[in-house]
């Protein structure tokens, strides 16, 4: 991890299209400013996590479906061509 030291009114620069600069520090609270393409996100760290949670969580949701479905083509495929999925007959 880079570890840098900027004032009020400094900024850093990365990759030559995005500037954050420190706009103003109280206490314990950085307020920082983000200039950067419109094609680049940005989030917070706790929102990006949650995002990913998410995204996973569908991921996985996703794969039950598919495993369920799976699951009833097996049930469909062992049973004979005649015979009624509800009585077996």
């Amino acid at each position: 991890m880079l570890v840098l030291s900027r004032k009020k009114g400094e900024s850093i620069v990365i990759q030559n299209n995005i500037v954050i600069t420190v706009l103003s520090v109280e206490g314990e609270n950085v307020k920082i400013g983000i200039s950067a393409p419109k094609d680049i996100d940005i989030y917070r760290k706790e929102i990006f996590e949650a995002i990913q949670q998410n995204n996973q969580d569908a991921v996985m949701d996703l794969q039950a479906i598919q495993n369920a479905m799976l699951d009833m083509e097996g049930l469909n495929n062992n049973q004979g061509d005649n015979e009624n999925p509800i009585t077996n007959k």
